[in-house]
């Protein structure tokens, strides 16, 4: 049985709002060295530096970083399959790779096996929460959901929207796909931790009648999340104008369908311009920014600076099996390279805000998840500064908090990884 009280030592980090661009001595970042954090009934009851009496189980990480569990606000749970396959843009990678691995989760056995797969590798990587696509077949959903339940996970998922331009094994039909998705809705949406996304491909996969549908649920379900990619690749852009000629662009497709609410979550938007970002904000849509999937796929670099002066809100995300890993150190790192690409210095905060307080906030929940604030589901994870001699070194010799945490993130992967925590039970824990 898990303890009611625990407490945790280390050095706490989280944000008490949104880090400015380009500022590395942000307010809005909360930094408490050598600090108990104090959880019970598997929320935060709040931190002191002081050693808590005898009521609470003791775990001391002393000289270790203690941060809220990562949120990925995109990734593709089918995708360990393909992840770091060989040789081709985004419209190849999908027929060649993408869609052959995805065809096996029609079988029920597969898709548990693959959803049990996804999620331990979710919370070994430090990842407590995420927005997830799984597959066409209705029990690929199903399965995923039922997983994350088992495991206390905050999930947002649905059973991807697939009518045209897909092979045999991954298309649905309109009618069939709405039965598919209420009964998931009816089974899942707002049960424990669990939210349902209406799962657009992206708009060359839907027909206008799909598209149209998927505009009903989200208008007949409250609460509903919306998922999708927009703007990834340019051919898919050209692709996507003529296909839906009426369309002023990409994003307007969905737009004009009604799938543009504050509750959409945009994969990529690289190819947006003035007006789409300007709907973006309107809506109160998010962009799931995806950097190592972007680099890996040769994409395009996102432009954030952009994105963050219209308005919209940015999250981040890995895009497995687009991106090369589960690690949302790993993407932070990437778009600190993406940004320096497009002539932008990302800090930090910034960064690391986008993969735990901000996406939660996007997302609405950052009453529940994404901070260190009392009250907060423990949803945490705690890590070592640094692991072997490089990093060991970089650490003696960091100036700053700034720096210091900076190393940290473009040094540190899954392996730094000592213990995840999901609703305050230790889910995840490093064999040393």
């Amino acid at each position: 049985m898990t303890p009611r009280r625990i407490a945790l030592r280390a050095d706490l980090l989280d944000f008490t709002a949104a880090p400015d661009w380009g500022d590395t001595e942000s307010p809005a970042v909360r930094f408490r060295p050598d600090h108990w954090l104090l959880v019970e009934d598997g929320r935060i009851a709040g931190a002191q530096p002081g050693t808590p009496d005898a009521s609470w189980q003791l775990h001391d990480h002393r000289g270790r970083l203690l941060m809220p569990g990562f949120i990925d606000t995109h990734v593709h749970s089918p995708q360990l399959d393909v992840i770091a396959s060989y040789g081709t843009a985004l419209l190849d990678w999908l027929d060649t790779y993408t869609f052959p691995a995805e065809r096996r989760y029609a079988d029920a056995g597969e898709a548990e096996r693959g959803a049990a797969r996804f999620l331990d590798a979710l919370l070994a990587h430090g990842t407590t929460a995420a927005v997830v696509f799984p597959t066409v077949h209705k029990v690929s959903a199903d399965r995923l959901l039922a997983g994350a339940q088992a495991r206390g996970m905050r999930l947002i998922a649905g059973k991807v929207l697939m009518d045209r331009h897909a092979p045999d094994g991954l298309r649905d039909d309109v009618d069939q796909a709405e039965r598919d998705c209420v009964e998931l809705i009816e089974r899942w949406h707002g049960v424990d931790r669990l939210a349902y996304a209406v799962t657009v491909r992206f708009a060359p996969t839907s027909t206008p009648a799909q598209l149209a549908m998927a505009g009903r649920l989200c208008a007949a379900w409250p609460g509903l999340y919306m998922q999708t990619h927009v703007a990834e690749n340019r051919d898919e852009v050209l692709w996507v104008a003529e296909l839906f000629p009426e369309a002023r662009s990409y994003l307007d497709v969905y737009a004009r369908a009604g799938l543009l609410n504050e509750r959409s979550v945009l994969a990529h938007g690289i190819w947006l311009d003035d007006a789409d970002r300007a709907a973006i904000h309107a809506s109160g849509a998010q962009i799931a920014h995806s950097p190592s999937s972007n680099l890996f796929l040769g994409s395009g670099l996102f432009g954030w600076r952009a994105a963050e002066a219209a308005g919209c809100a940015v999250s981040l995300a890995t895009d497995v099996g687009g991106g090369t890993s589960l690690s949302m150190l790993r993407a932070a790192s990437d778009a600190y390279r993406v940004q320096a690409m497009a002539g932008e210095r990302l800090t930090a905060w910034k960064a690391l805000h986008a993969g735990t307080r901000g996406a939660a906030k996007a997302l609405g929940l950052a009453d529940e998840i994404g901070s260190l604030e009392t009250g907060r589901v423990a949803d945490l994870c705690v890590w070592d500064w640094a692991v072997g001699p490089v990093a060991e070194r970089r650490m003696e010799v960091a100036r700053g908090l700034h720096e210091r945490v900076f190393a940290w993130m473009t040094l540190a992967d899954e392996r730094n990884l000592v213990s995840t925590w999901v609703n305050g039970v230790q889910r995840h824990g490093r064999r040393d």
